[in-house]
């Protein structure tokens, strides 16, 4: 269900970051999803209390922040079917690394060898289309950002399951739409300080290269910004927290990877996209070894 949720969230992301650019787009987003988590936590959830409070906002500041600030920033080039690719599938081994050098988590052979294979998929899916031309600085920094996203799901994830550890310690019980309320103010805050901190400057390109200018394109773009929101932030982030709270972060991470088989179908009828045979054949690879991390 979580991975029904990501790729409509990215496919959602792809279209409002074409019309808005990369920053204003992922904090819209990040503030509709906060008011809607609040709701739920303020309500039926836990609110802003529980021992474990410090550790769920570090660990949105980790993955809502960093990670999506960099995902963001792959969407304007790589698009959303390979941003949420090589971000996703390499969360798992990179989640299964942290947890190994922080809470002390073997890893076995079997984990090697299919943490090896979901690299192996990605870098066959990432090999540039020749039938879309993208520059090779664009293309590089895309996956550069990828990456930098994917170490930031896979440390957010690993960070979380400390912060349920944590409760579990104290008697307390997180619900998962309280633990992404906690999480997201976190990376809430980090993206709205690295956006003022960074005005005037491109961090990003303001719009993806090739895009028509759309006169308020905010008149276009909220219904993208409302349902990323949902998809992703509120809804998507509340179940993968359930998740977390029950199964281990590499399991969890490598179910989510199949997110970009998911995403798939949604660009080809929104946008038109005709992934290549290769792009294909190595995404299903890297979501094999994803989905073999998770039933060892």
């Amino acid at each position: 269900l979580t991975s029904i949720l990501f790729a409509m969230s990215a496919v959602s992301a792809g279209r409002s970051t074409r019309l808005l650019g990369a920053g204003t787009a992922n904090l819209g987003r990040l503030i509709l999803a906060t008011g809607m988590l609040a709701l739920w936590a303020h309500t039926a959830g836990a609110g802003l209390t529980g021992a474990s409070l410090p550790w769920f906002v570090l660990s949105g500041v980790i993955g809502f922040g960093v990670g999506d600030l960099a995902l963001y920033g792959a969407y304007c080039r790589l698009g959303p079917r390979l941003s949420v690719l090589v971000a996703l599938c390499l969360a798992a081994p990179l989640g299964v690394l942290l947890e190994w050098l922080w809470l002390g988590t073997q890893l076995t052979v079997y984990q090697i060898v299919w943490g090896g294979t979901i690299l192996v998929g990605v870098s066959a899916a990432l090999v540039p289309d020749t039938r879309v031309p993208v520059p090779r600085r664009a293309w590089s920094l895309g996956i550069v950002l990828g990456v930098i996203a994917a170490v930031g799901q896979g440390g957010g994830a690993v960070v979380t399951r400390k912060a349920f550890d944590v409760a579990r310690q104290a008697g307390q019980s997180i619900d998962g739409g309280t633990a992404a309320y906690q999480r997201i103010l976190g990376g809430l805050l980090l993206t709205a300080v690295f956006l003022l901190l960074n005005r005037g400057r491109q961090c990003f390109p303001t719009l993806p290269a090739g895009t028509a200018v759309v006169d308020r394109p905010w008149k276009h773009a909220w219904p993208w910004v409302v349902a990323n929101a949902l998809f992703g932030p509120a809804l998507g982030v509340a179940f993968f927290q359930w998740a977390l709270a029950v199964a281990p972060t590499g399991i969890v991470l490598s179910i989510v990877a199949t997110t970009p088989l998911v995403v798939v179908p949604f660009t080809m009828l929104l946008d038109g996209e005709r992934p290549t045979f290769r792009s294909l054949a190595g995404g299903a690879v890297a979501v094999l070894g994803a989905a073999a991390l998770a039933y060892r």
